[in-house]
């Protein structure tokens, strides 16, 4: 690609091209060897070819919809012609699985992270207040505003108190998939080890009590793992005070942490997209999964997540998976996904979002291909439930909704201790505990919103930078900021209130 090129082909196969920036109405694309029958708004797709109504639209060589109308060569392909409709998926689990050539181990990369006593790696050093239900929230948020900056100051290797607040607890059952996937998470969080120390605040009276969660996951309780409710302590003020003093002698043992050398292997990285483009499957996703085959060729692991968003192109997913098992579980959560959303009288295709479809993304199986990229080319090696923890490293998936904040909560639940977040109209997004990196896809954004973003991956469209380049330039930044060196986000301070564990069944 030049940056005298309107227009991106990703396919040879394609009967669409990608604008790499707005067009004119009449402008003739000499590549293509077709003239423009409308305006054609950046990252927008434009027939190359005549496309009969029903058949289908094709972009990365893959079914992205199909016409609704008769398409012209040099038409403009949006959600005016181009709708969702039903095909078949090769599935063929595990047809492209390949050995992984992995980089020994004197040769890897290395960060400097907090080596815990069960011998996983935080690369932050918080202690964490989690709250088992929405009655508790309060008290949780009080008790980390008395630990403001000038009390923190004193202990100089502790990154911070962090408050993990939901609206969820009670009024929900004690059984089933919802109350499973919120013990799930706060079992995630507690042994987290971005954490030194966990501090967990009940009501009291809530369906979700902390003894159940304890005695599910046998954790004990000690110096650095403690448990109180409100009404047993004797309410808001008395709790705070309690908490407070429990906190207080929590510090020191943390501030004992330091950082030391420890191999690639130890990052887990949520791979994480929100507020995602036309540009995304083309230029930071990809990057990022190149990232992810870098990583995983160091022992790492590479967390893809928001089933919804790879709807249309499980697939691909499928087809690297290391096992019949693996690639059979991945298809049971697309099942299980469409008979949810069907139950609750929607659709797969309820995505994408309005801001989506503004930046070219037509359907979802469109954003599922390119959402997929973040997962790079390495094999499948599992397939987790929500915040279930990742017990195999490697390139996995896990299974959850596609609005990002829910989702990360569970990639971090499962063990992520870091997370890489691509973005093309501009998210602003971190998540405490984990550091996080946004990656933008288009250099326009990039320019005006610089505060917030770390990595500008534009620079793929105009031929500065490669795929190749572009992914271990986001490697060598997850390494530092592994390091402790802070992504924007932390600088402006964002991550305190996007944990949200995932509600599903009924509120009762």
């Amino acid at each position: 690609m030049t940056d005298a090129a309107l227009t991106v082909r990703l396919n040879a196969q394609d009967n669409v091209v990608v604008a790499r920036r707005a067009i004119g109405e009449r402008t003739t694309l000499d590549a293509e060897k077709v003239t423009t029958t409308a305006k054609i708004p950046a990252g927008h797709k434009i027939a190359t070819s005549r496309i009969a109504n029903g058949e289908p639209v094709r972009k990365y060589d893959q079914i992205i919809g199909f016409a609704s109308a008769d398409i012209l060569p040099g038409d403009h392909v949006h959600v005016h012609n181009c709708l969702m409709g039903e095909f078949d998926r090769d599935y063929a689990i595990g047809s492209r699985a390949k050995p992984v050539k992995m980089v020994p181990e004197a040769e890897r990369d290395t960060f400097q992270g907090f080596v815990r006593k069960n011998g996983k790696v935080g690369t932050r050093n918080y202690i964490g207040v989690l709250s088992s239900v929405n009655c508790s929230a309060s008290v949780c948020r009080f008790l980390q505003q008395n630990f403001p900056k000038e009390v923190l100051a004193r202990y100089p290797n502790v990154d911070g108190i962090v408050a993990l607040t939901h609206s969820t607890g009670c009024g929900m059952a004690d059984r089933g998939e919802g109350f499973a996937a919120l013990q799930r998470t706060l079992w995630g969080y507690a042994r987290h080890p971005n954490f030194a120390g966990i501090l967990m605040i009940g009501l009291g009276c809530e369906v979700n009590q902390i003894d159940f969660l304890l005695e599910a996951y046998q954790i004990e309780r000690g110096p650095f793992f403690q448990t109180m409710t409100m009404q047993d302590t004797g309410g808001t003020r008395k709790t705070v005070e309690r908490a407070t003093a429990i906190i207080t002698g929590m510090l020191p043992h943390a501030n004992e942490f330091g950082r030391q050398k420890v191999s690639a292997s130890e990052l887990t990285v949520a791979l994480q997209c929100g507020g995602s483009d036309a540009y995304s499957g083309i230029t930071a996703n990809p990057a990022l999964g190149y990232a992810t085959d870098l990583l995983v060729a160091q022992g790492g692991t590479g967390i893809l997540a928001e089933t919804p968003e790879i709807y249309g192109a499980e697939h691909l997913l499928t087809q690297r998976a290391v096992s019949e098992e693996v690639g059979r579980k991945l298809i049971e959560r697309i099942r299980w996904w469409e008979e949810y959303t069907s139950s609750n009288g929607g659709e797969m295709n309820n995505n994408p979002s309005p801001g989506n479809k503004a930046g070219g993304l037509t359907t979802i199986l469109e954003k599922s291909l390119g959402a997929a990229a973040k997962g790079g080319t390495t094999n499948l090696a599992g397939v987790l439930r929500y915040a279930e923890m990742a017990t195999t490293r490697g390139f996995l998936f896990m299974d959850s909704p596609g609005y990002d904040p829910c989702s990360v909560t569970g990639q971090v639940a499962s063990g992520s201790n870091i997370v890489a977040f691509t973005t093309g109209r501009g998210s602003c997004f971190g998540f405490k505990p984990a550091p996080s990196i946004k990656l933008a896809t288009n250099s326009a954004m990039f320019e005006r919103m610089e505060e917030d973003m770390d990595i500008n991956c534009g620079d793929i469209l105009s031929g500065g930078a490669t795929i190749e380049s572009k992914g271990r330039e986001i490697l060598d930044l997850l390494l530092r900021v592994a390091s402790g060196e802070q992504s924007k986000s932390e600088a402006l301070g964002i991550g305190d209130h996007e944990f949200i564990p995932w509600q599903i069944g009924a509120v009762m």
